[in-house]
């Protein structure tokens, strides 16, 4: 990009552009190769994706009621039209315990896989080694980590959901229109919310997940990038998939071909708020220059003529003559 450079009038603002943290960042993840990192993770999220929805599916049709079930279904409309019209829910019911065990198993073996890769790709935008452990107790690891996870998940899913439903229960009795401004500032704040509960996540997923500890500052950056772009893309979703994705001419593919975005979307912003964590400031990038630089022998660095007021380099130093004669023959002229 450096002929931007010399574009009048945009030149100094690419030049300005080019020293910023957000700048660097993005340098980091075309160095380690992001656009692959973002497809892997695509990949395993996608297939992770369906024994989860299969299972909680599963479990909801079996400790939901009737109305609670058709208000889920419903729900699931809303959000994800599309799949919800492929979910039997009186078939969950009957085979809850089968659906449910098929799910879990298969929830646990890709899920453990999902966490194995997502680690590598964190640490691969941090530039670190892989880590060398048992496989067996990685595994188990991995397991644990997917639970601590889970749990994190759903902790943020019931948070957004109780201020979802705080709001418009808010909106309701104190009577404000859907489309004035009242609705839109409690809209608002739910969204805030939601942006706070998908913190934990995030803080989950860029200092335990892959094993580091980036700077505070650094961290709270870059979580709030990632909960805010989580959010909104999570609003473009639904409203895509509302509006065009039921509609479109791919048919039946048009909801999996959204979610393979959303994810693919979804992991880039995961993969950049890693490397903002990753990549040190303006100051510390010189600071780690110097570090690296290889250590010279102490003679090296003497400045020339600090031996006797003589350049190392002449042949006089040396006591060798430019004919090749040497000793006093040399110090006489020959």
């Amino acid at each position: 990009m450096d002929w931007l450079k010399k574009i009048p009038g945009v030149g100094p603002w690419v030049v300005r552009l080019m020293t910023t943290h957000a700048w660097r960042s993005y340098e980091r993840l075309d160095r380690v190769k992001w656009t692959r990192l973002a497809a892997a993770m695509t990949f395993i999220s996608f297939v992770a994706l369906f024994p989860l929805l299969t299972l909680a599916a599963a479990i909801g049709a079996a400790t939901l009621s009737a109305q609670q079930q058709k208000d889920l279904q419903d729900k699931l409309a809303e959000q994800v039209p599309g799949i919800s019209d492929q979910l039997d829910i009186n078939g969950l019911v009957q085979n809850a315990g089968a659906i449910g065990l098929v799910a879990g198993v298969l929830l646990l073996i890709t899920g453990i896989g999902w966490v194995g890769q997502m680690r590598d790709c964190l640490r691969a935008v941090w530039e670190l080694p892989d880590s060398e452990e048992n496989p067996l107790l990685r595994k188990l690891k991995d397991g644990g980590i997917l639970v601590g996870l889970g749990g994190a998940a759903l902790l943020t899913i019931a948070v957004s959901g109780l201020a979802s439903t705080a709001m418009g229960w808010s909106a309701r009795h104190v009577g404000l229109d859907e489309s004035g401004w009242g609705s839109t500032l409690l809209q608002g704040a739910a969204f805030a919310v939601a942006v706070l509960a998908d913190l934990l996540v995030l803080l989950y997923m860029l200092t335990l997940l892959p094993g580091v500890e980036p700077p505070r500052r650094r961290l709270i950056v870059a979580v709030l990038i990632g909960a805010v772009g989580f959010e909104l893309l999570k609003t473009l979703l639904s409203g895509y998939m509302r509006g065009v994705a039921s509609k479109s001419m791919y048919g039946a593919f048009g909801v999996p071909i959204a979610l393979l975005l959303w994810i693919n979307f979804t992991s880039k912003l995961l993969l950049y708020s890693a490397a903002w964590t990753a990549t040190p400031g303006e100051g510390q990038d010189r600071e780690a220059a110097g570090q690296d630089a290889p250590d010279e022998p102490a003679g090296s660095r003497e400045p020339a003529g600090s031996r006797g007021g003589r350049d190392p380099g002449a042949p006089e130093s040396r006591g060798i003559s430019g004919d090749g004669a040497s000793g006093p023959a040399a110090a006489s002229g020959g």
